[in-house]
């Protein structure tokens, strides 16, 4: 059949009339001429099944963004979803994402892949599970505006700690204040790098509950911490939230770069932690700071 014979093809014509042999011996162009209805309502589960890899790449983004949730849960394969070109990826709907795809499908995309999820596709697309089956590598692969789109009930269900160790510094720049203060749990705070910790932006420490800190950061990640950040501790912050042995990991630095309000929420069990080196700094003037 000519392609144009192809796309005057009824939908019965399609889903009763044509066997799967039928389907998986057309060319490339014969699939690339049908039209979006006769993708819809024309094609059955079993006919998208026998499409080959060739035929799924040839199958234009309208025609992908056409397909039902059915004919991409119970009719593409996991080599078909592999098989899909970035531009594709990017037209499936975010229905077709978490009704449509399984976990394991998501899984098994290429870096590329992923990367080209647009920032709606990963908000509203990806579930909790899938996130969490993605692999490091696709975290790493995940384009800043990607990880910004994660809401927080992404982050802290379903991405892992593995996870999110392997993220960038400039991943991790990338979080929102909101991210950070209520997606990232205790645990995950714990698991952060200290390059990672160095990365928050100074409203992003200034985001952290009390239990966050308390609970999460380690002595090691209070070291890693800039003295604009620091700077950056409220009031509460440092009174409920640092313990007696994160005071002590305090620098000279960090000390004075503490604000006056800060500096007077200190209680005095923690002020009994600090070095004698660094005491004295408590004494000094802060002018409005």
């Amino acid at each position: 059949m000519h392609t144009a014979e192809v796309a005057a093809l009824t939908t019965a014509q399609i889903n009763q009339g044509m066997s799967t042999n039928q389907i998986a011996a057309m060319t490339t162009a014969q699939i690339a001429a049908l039209t979006t209805l006769q993708i819809n309502k024309g094609l059955n589960n079993d006919q998208v099944a026998t499409l080959t890899t060739a035929e799924i790449a040839a199958l234009r983004t309208a025609d992908i963004a056409a397909l039902n949730t059915a004919q991409i849960a119970q009719g593409m394969s996991t080599d078909q979803i592999v098989a899909l070109t970035t531009a594709q990826v990017a037209a499936l709907t975010t229905a077709q994402l978490n009704l449509g795809l399984t976990s394991a499908q998501v899984a098994a995309m290429s870096t590329a892949q992923i990367a080209a999820l647009t920032t709606g596709q990963v908000n509203h697309g990806l579930t909790t599970a899938q996130i969490a089956a993605l692999s490091t590598a696709q975290v790493m692969a995940l384009r800043t505006a990607e990880v910004a789109a994660l809401s927080t009930a992404q982050i802290n269900t379903g991405l892992t700690t593995d996870q999110l160790v392997v993220m960038s510094t400039v991943q991790i720049a990338a979080l929102t204040t909101a991210q950070v203060a209520q997606g990232l749990t205790t645990n995950q705070v714990a698991a952060l790098a200290t390059a990672q910790i160095a990365a928050l932006r100074t409203a992003d420490i200034a985001a952290l509950t009390t239990a966050q800190i308390n609970q999460g950061l380690s002595t090691d990640q209070i070291v890693a911490l800039t003295t604009a950040q620091v700077a950056a501790l409220s009031s509460a912050q440092v009174s409920k939230g640092l313990s007696s042995a994160q005071f002590a990991a305090l620098s000279t630095a960090d000390i004075a770069a503490l604000r006056t309000a800060a500096v007077a929420a200190i209680s005095t069990s923690e002020i009994a932690g600090f070095r004698p080196t660094t005491s004295w700094l408590l004494r000094r003037p802060r002018y409005g700071r």
